[in-house]
């Protein structure tokens, strides 16, 4: 069975779909976008190509993301937008069996949010599901060295949600999710925008203002940025200049939230297990952890050593990869993470 065996690590984000497969590495990388027909219910694009149309689609056309807060918001969408991408990653026939899947979830998923993903990635064409934690994932991906007594803190910060887990002994000690990550970091960009500057401008516009020019500490030299948008007033089009302390003022909010969590976490963590984050420090992951000084702001605010992981986008996927390797004896369906934290309280 195992020379036909198609296994794949699922990194089902808010913003982006990786997916890993067995012997290969990551196959996909898409955004986690689909265009849709509203007329006929017809897919018309998936990942990239229905990303560039959000905004900008006719009255026919909506571009959606079917994941929103690291949830499935849209069973759907989210089946078809699965199915895409797993033909897209693996080619079965008669003689190859459906793939079986490692997805991740937030640590902070309940039981009816588990069995949404799992459902999604059966209809999907998923023979078998198995989840492992969003977090867990993050430190396989990262290359902690998870297995042993000693303790080792991840900061995940993805799209929809950051997760904060200390990892010891192959699992998650204490953890924390919370719905400010990326998106969080864009609307408030966008509402900067519109009430200091009286223009409204797009969620992908947000999004290269973040990239570009934004930042939590100081940066070396001052940057700016171009930017187009509708005048609220007017209704005409206008080109406004923005630097990045004025972007920095405004992304400073949600990263301190960010950091208070952190805080948190180190809060309810053992004093064995933060004497070992001390020495071992702090690991960033995921796709936000790369605004400029995210590290800085983090290590200022712990006083703990922070770094960032080698390519934070993929952690997750690759941790996902890494895990199929004892998938035979991994849980299948739902692990419960949510009753799991009340019955260690």
């Amino acid at each position: 069975m195992a020379l036909f065996s198609n296994d794949l690590g699922v990194d089902l984000g808010t913003a982006n779909v990786l997916i890993y497969a067995a012997g290969k590495g990551i196959v996909v990388r898409e955004p986690a976008v689909v265009a849709v027909d509203k007329n006929t219910g017809k897919i018309l694009q998936v990942g990239s190509a229905a990303r560039n149309m959000l905004g900008r689609t006719p009255g026919n056309v909506v571009a959606m993301q079917p994941v929103k807060g690291g949830i499935i918001s849209d069973h759907e969408m989210t089946v078809r937008m699965l199915q895409e991408l797993l033909h897209k990653a693996v080619k079965t026939n008669m003689f190859t069996p459906k793939p079986r899947i490692v997805i991740c979830v937030p640590s902070g998923v309940t039981e009816v949010e588990e069995r949404t993903v799992i459902n999604a990635a059966i209809e999907a064409g998923a023979r078998r599901v198995y989840l492992i934690e969003e977090p867990l994932a993050a430190a396989l991906g990262a290359g902690l060295d998870i297995k042993g007594p000693r303790g080792h803190m991840i900061v995940d910060i993805g799209g929809g949600t950051t997760d904060i887990a200390v990892l010891t002994l192959n699992g998650v000690a204490v953890s924390s999710s919370i719905k400010i990550a990326g998106e969080a970091f864009d609307e408030a960009i966008a509402r900067h925008v519109r009430r200091r500057h009286e223009v409204v401008i797009g969620q992908s516009t947000a999004e290269d203002i973040k990239r570009t020019i934004g930042s939590v500490v100081p940066r070396g030299e001052p940057a700016t940025m171009a930017v187009r948008g509708r005048n609220i007033k007017t209704g005409r089009p206008e080109e406004i200049v923005l630097n990045d302390s004025e972007i920095r003022e405004v992304l400073l909010r949600p990263a301190r939230q960010i950091t208070d969590e952190v805080l948190a976490v180190l809060e309810e963590t053992s004093p064995e297990l933060v004497s070992d984050i001390y020495e071992n420090g702090i690991t960033l992951t995921g796709g936000c952890s790369q605004i400029w000084g995210m590290d800085q702001l983090l290590q200022g605010r712990t006083g703990v050593q922070c770094t960032l992981a080698d390519d934070p986008d993929s952690c997750v996927a690759y941790g996902c990869g890494k895990s199929l390797a004892w998938i035979n004896h991994m849980q299948e369906g739902p692990i419960n993470i949510a009753r799991r934290r009340i019955m260690r309280e």
